[in-house]
């Protein structure tokens, strides 16, 4: 069985974080899983600052669905009452997370996923920095392929390869960009 992780919206808002872990979920390194109120919630985010884009996100939202077998968590919501997370509009997604067994849930927001409760459950709340560091390190070869993939498919505009790993940086994605100038030759 492989590992399961659970993305919050916080690290599916953000276009090139969401396409670079869509990728790599696709090619199999892990079972990436969300929900449809995750979806609610990156999708409205990013309405707020670009209501232009609905139609598009829209078209995201299905590509992403699609492209991830068996990503959709369902049936969780008898669980979210009986948790108690810092911020209780969080608990839809460690119900989730619960739900489907995943091990990690990916999120910028550590702090509202106490590890302590966490604990009890088998899960680990970890930024998207350190688990895309972990990635690289169990899959290098994967890894590699699918940043160059990732920076190949840029076209509007296209990304030289240190432009392509500012960006990762610019995403909060700090070390993952550091350890992939050691291999800039390669993406």
């Amino acid at each position: 069985m492989r590992f399961v992780v659970l993305f919050d919206a916080c690290v599916l808002y953000p276009a090139p974080l969401r396409d670079f872990l869509m990728r790599l979920a696709h090619v199999g390194l892990f079972a990436a899983k969300w929900t449809e109120d995750i979806h609610k919630e990156w999708i409205s985010a990013v309405l707020e600052n670009r209501p232009e884009l609905a139609d598009q996100l829209k078209i995201t939202r299905a590509k992403m669905d699609q492209a991830i077998p068996d990503c959709l968590v369902k049936e969780y919501g008898t669980l979210i009452d009986g948790l108690k997370l810092p911020d209780p509009n969080d608990r839809h997604v460690l119900a989730a997370a619960i739900r489907c067994n995943a091990q990690i849930i990916v999120t910028f927001n550590l702090k509202d996923f106490p590890e302590e409760t966490l604990n009890s459950y088998g899960i680990e709340a970890v930024h998207p920095d350190v688990f895309l560091e972990h990635q690289m390190s169990l899959y290098p070869g994967a890894f590699l392929a699918v940043a160059k993939a990732h920076r190949a498919s840029l076209k509007r505009p296209p990304k030289s390869a240190e432009e392509y790993i500012t960006t990762l940086s610019a995403q909060r994605l700090v070390v993952t960009a550091d350890k992939l100038r050691e291999f800039i030759e390669s993406i």
